[in-house]
This record gives C-alpha cells, structure tokens and sequence, in this order.
C-alpha cells in the first residue's frame, strides 16, 4: 500500500502593530503574534505545512494602508512563487480596509495562495470562507472608521480646551511637556516681521528682504512669500488653538497683541493688486530732483493708471506750467530712463578714469589704498545694485548723481566725487560683513 503524497507548503507569517509603543520590550505584541502563527504552522505539520525563514513584521503601520514594508515584501515574494500559505494571528493584522483586503485576496488566488487566520478559522478557497472573510473584513473596517471617529472627537476636544495636539511647532515657540513654550530669539523674529510688515506694507518686498537676510523658518527654509503669508495667518501667535476655522483661546502665551495683528490683518484684507500700487505710489522716484530736460528745467515724476496697471513718467515742470513745448519732449517712460542712466552708471564705474578719480579722492583718507583695490571695490556695484530694493536704490544714486541732463545725444550724467568715496566705503563695509559670516 503506497502513502499518500503530502504536497509542502511553504507558510509565511505576517505580523502587524499599529504603533510603536513597546516595539522596544524584548517580548512585544509582534513576537505574540508570531509565536501563536508558527505554533499553529507546527501544528499542521503532517499536512506539509514548512515554516519559511523570512520575518514578515510591520511594528508602528496602520492596518488601512497596503504602504507598509513587510508587506509589500511580502506580496513580492508571492508574486514570485516563494510562498504557499499566509498566516495571521488575525485577520485585521494583514488590512482594516475591506476594499484593501479584496485586491490581496485577489493576489492570494492569482498565486493558489492559502489565507489562514489563526484565531479565524476558515479557507478562503470556498465560498462559505469568503463570505465569512468578508463579514469579519467588513466589522474590522467598522471597527477602524470607529476608532478614526473617536480620535477625531477627541481632537476637536482638546483643541477646545486650548491644547497643542502635535506636529511642528511653529516658528518662535518649542515643546516642552505637551505644551507650547516661548524661544526668546525666534519671537523675536515674528515680531519683527510683524511690524515690518505693517511698516512696508507688501509681502512680496518684505520676503525678499527677508530672504537676503538669510531669515528662516523652523525647518530652516528661508522665508519666502509662501511661507510669510503662512506667519502673518498664523493664529497661534495670538495665543489661540483653532479647529476647523474656529478660534478657541489657547493654554500658550501670545507672541502678537491684537492691535498689531489687526492692523496687519486690515493691510491683508486688500487685494494684492491694491497694496501693490499704493506700496508703487509710495516709493521715491529713481530720479527724481536729478533730472532735467532740453530746456534746462526740472523733470517731476507723475503716474497715470491705464486698465488698472500703473505707469510712470518723468515730465518737464515748464510743460506741467505752460503746457506742451514742441521743441522738448512732452514726458519720458520712467522705466525706459531709469533703465538707461543706471546702465551708464554701471559703465562710468568701470571707466579708467573714474576709478583714478575715486582713488586720488579717497587716498587722501586712506593712504594705504591702492588703485587695483579701489577698482575691484566699485566692479562690486553691479552685485550690491541688485540686491537692494527701490527705496535704497534711489539714495545711492541721489549719493553718486549730482545732475542728468536730457539732450537730443540722450543723457549725460555728471558724477560726485564725493559720492564715489561714500559709495567704495558702502562697498567695502559690505563687503566685509559678508566675510564675517
């Protein structure tokens, strides 16, 4: 009489814990798990059943997610034939998601895979297994989207009472026994930008100035627009907790009094657009005072608005008194002349003679200061020009134009010497405390 052929199969055991809360005991809920599986295993060994080496542990995943790495492993090495039979301590250990659990049920019979739930038993190969599989998948996900309600409620509650319930703490406060406690230096910085705000009164110039300041975030991301408006928003510093938009007072102190969130929140209730032309309408003209046309007189800066976009113009003060002069051009595109002269002041910087000129006027101050260095100092410009915003644009060039007069040829600028001194100075100062950083 023959003995009937024992097909093995190779079983797997897969081992879930939702966190990681003693993964670090030298018996945890994993080890549990696994060691009820491979009893079981060793308990259908006459039936073939062979325990494969590999550990298929995920400690500290959620059950609604298939993204786990154990498991993705797992399914590999279905995919590729290695394994015969999945064994769990229970069935909401592999997934809490019903719709989840049908695309591994589906890989499982693809590969003529077996699913066995130690505490839950039935074969997924009959119908009566499959139904009872999808009874007990559909109370697991009851039993997770319950569980998700509870958290949630619990949440909203203790957001109420003024909690901190987690994440990154924003900039200029730190966590210290669940609680949101001051950093000096860091509030220091909100504050700053709080008021420099109200001050300036657009976000795109201030996130550049913070940017060339090196200004950054808790993260250490330097303060760009995005990550500005996200301060200038943040209720936090008003010493509040807020969920789902309602404010609630918090158990932190405040960083921001409510007069200057206020007045900072009354500037951000205008539209970009407008705080944009009203911020243009404040800032000084290029050229203004320096200017001065074919006829010997004074060019004012003036603005129109055409289709809602702010154009600048330098006009003749004897065209705004008497009217049009038809030997003198009526007005100039403010944009197109700034352009022009700051393009000549970047040549004349380079030209030899000026740099003499600079060099002979400084070495009275500074006897050790060669021409090569007074040079390198004013080819600095070009840099230190782009970094500045209009305002400090406009005062260096009232420091090195003394006059520009507007001819038919175009402009001819007439330089200050003493200028040229300050500005290598500025340079050179900068210079400097860029060394130091």
């Amino acid at each position: 009489m023959t003995k009937p052929v024992i097909r093995k199969g190779r079983c797997a055991v897969y081992a879930r814990k939702s966190s990681e809360e003693g993964l670090d005991m030298e018996f945890n809920s994993l080890d549990a798990q696994r060691e009820a599986c491979e009893a079981f295993v060793a308990s259908q060994r006459s039936e073939g059943w062979l325990l494969v080496p590999d550990r298929y542990d995920d400690g500290g995943f959620s059950g609604g997610t298939l993204e786990r790495p154990a498991l993705q492993r797992l399914i590999t090495n279905i995919e590729q034939g290695k394994i015969d039979v999945v064994v769990v301590y229970k069935i909401d250990r592999l997934s809490r998601s019903l719709m989840d659990f049908s695309k591994l049920v589906e890989a499982f019979e693809r590969n003529d895979v077996t699913f066995v739930s130690v505490t839950q038993s039935f074969n997924t190969t009959t119908s009566m297994g499959r139904l009872t599989l999808n009874i007990l998948l559909s109370f697991a996900q009851f039993e997770r989207e319950v569980i998700g309600e509870r958290i949630r409620d619990k949440f909203a509650a203790s957001r109420k009472k003024g909690m901190w319930m987690g994440g990154w703490p924003p900039l200029g406060y730190a966590v210290k026994d669940r609680k949101l406690v001051i950093v000096e230096a860091e509030a220091k910085t909100v504050q700053s930008i709080f008021r420099r705000f109200a001050q300036i009164g657009s976000a795109t110039l201030l996130a550049r100035e913070l940017i060339a300041e090196g200004v950054r975030n808790k993260r250490g991301k330097l303060i760009d627009k995005g990550i500005l408006y996200r301060i200038l928003t943040n209720r936090i510093y008003l010493g509040e907790a807020v969920h789902k938009g309602i404010a609630y007072p918090g158990e932190h102190q405040a960083i921001i009094d409510r007069p200057l969130w206020d007045k900072v929140h009354a500037i951000l209730k205008e539209s970009p657009r407008q705080r944009a032309g009203a911020h243009r309408g404040r800032t000084p003209a290029l050229l203004k005072g320096l200017l001065f046309g074919p006829d010997g007189a004074a060019m004012t800066p003036s603005f129109t608005r055409r289709r809602g976009r702010l154009y600048g113009y330098y006009v003749s003060n004897r065209v705004l008194r008497r009217g049009a002069d038809p030997d003198a051009p009526i007005r100039l595109p403010a944009a197109e002349i700034e352009r022009a002269v700051v393009g000549q002041i970047r040549t004349l910087l380079r030209a030899p003679e000026i740099i003499v000129r600079t060099w002979r006027k400084a070495k009275q101050t500074v006897v050790d200061l060669t021409e090569a260095d007074v040079r390198d100092a004013l080819l600095r410009f070009d840099t230190l020009w782009d970094e500045l915003f209009p305002a400090e644009q406009a005062r260096l060039v009232r420091l090195l134009v003394d006059r520009i007069d507007i001819g038919a040829a175009g402009a001819e600028i007439h330089l200050r010497t003493d200028g040229l001194t300050c500005l290598l100075d500025e340079l050179d100062t900068r210079a400097s405390a860029e060394a130091a950083e």
